[in-house]
């Protein structure tokens, strides 16, 4: 059912047409939904900065590595996520300046990948974001990053939007991608396009002469472009999912594989697998704009 989905959200054709129109009602119900949400919000200020990276489509558009290249470049970073396909619920502080103080089934892939990544940092998986953000302030937060927080309508901060370098259906879920209207990219403080205002760059560890990619991230076919040679083929499970070793070795032996290609998000759930990995290492390069208003957003706060 999410295959299906991400094709006729992110690689329409003309014959999805018609199952567009059949969800449109549906979508046009969210939408107006999500408006009534925000038009009657009232927003909490926390008392310290509160950078939000978001998006207005469902899947991935690269917040994670946001996070990690925006955030590096401030001190007393706490960053708060909901832990996506954890296997925990509550408060977790999966790491404290650095040091990691949970394991990836309890934080979830994204979260335990920003942790690993930004060693000043601190990380807080929390279904409850509010609480999440009290939490961090008692622990000596000076500025907080939300992940995936364009929909926290109830908090105050500093909303940056990052859209996709190509968008084929503008339509509110289910019959389009979007989890809001498309224009209200305009209640965004800073909408940013990749490709124009951040690039992805790729490198590689480990390569081998024959791959399989195996990866659990949303819309994988955006890994293609990508792709090193050497791959013999690959193999989707669903976003967040986790990986059991022995299936894993199965399916090295059936391709006759030398190692399995991994991203970085997937990496960290594989870290005592004992199969031979490599891995593709993406980063961002954020335009200096963005790292300059978010410091003045930052540096400029007033409680």
């Amino acid at each position: 059912m999410t295959k299906f989905f991400e094709t006729i959200w992110f690689k329409t054709k003309w014959y999805h047409w018609l199952i567009i129109a059949i969800l449109l009602p549906f979508g046009f119900v969210w939408g107006v939904l999500m408006s009534l949400r925000r038009a009657f919000a009232v927003q909490k200020d926390y008392g310290l900065p509160v950078v939000s990276i978001g998006n207005l489509i469902v899947g991935g558009t690269g917040k994670t590595p946001f996070i990690i290249e925006l955030a590096s470049y401030f001190n007393g970073v706490f960053v708060i996520s909901r832990g996506y396909g954890r296997k925990s619920k509550g408060l977790i502080e999966v790491s404290h300046n650095g040091k990691i103080q949970a394991s990836v089934v309890e934080s979830g892939d994204e979260a335990m990948l920003i942790a690993k990544s930004l060693p000043k940092a601190s990380v807080i998986v929390s279904e409850d974001r509010k609480a999440g953000i009290a939490y961090a302030k008692d622990r000596g937060a000076k500025v907080i990053f939300l992940d995936d927080g364009f929909n926290q309508v109830e908090i105050k901060k500093f909303d940056i939007i990052l859209e996709p370098p190509h968008i084929a259906n503008y339509l509110p879920f289910p019959a389009g991608p979007f989890r809001e209207w498309w224009f209200y990219t305009k209640k965004a403080d800073l909408a940013v396009r990749e490709d124009i205002d951040f690039h992805r760059y790729v490198a590689y560890e480990n390569l081998k002469p024959n791959m399989i990619l195996v990866t659990a991230i949303a819309n994988p076919t955006r890994l293609d472009k990508f792709l090193p040679q050497g791959v013999i083929g690959k193999y989707y499970f669903d976003d967040h999912a986790y990986f059991d070793e022995e299936k894993l070795g199965l399916l090295l032996n059936k391709n006759n594989a030398d190692s399995l290609l991994v991203t970085e998000k997937d990496a960290v759930k594989l870290v005592n697998f004992k199969l031979p990995i490599s891995k593709i290492k993406l980063k961002l390069e954020l335009q200096k704009s963005i790292i300059a208003k978010a410091n003045s957003y930052i540096k400029g706060y007033k409680a």
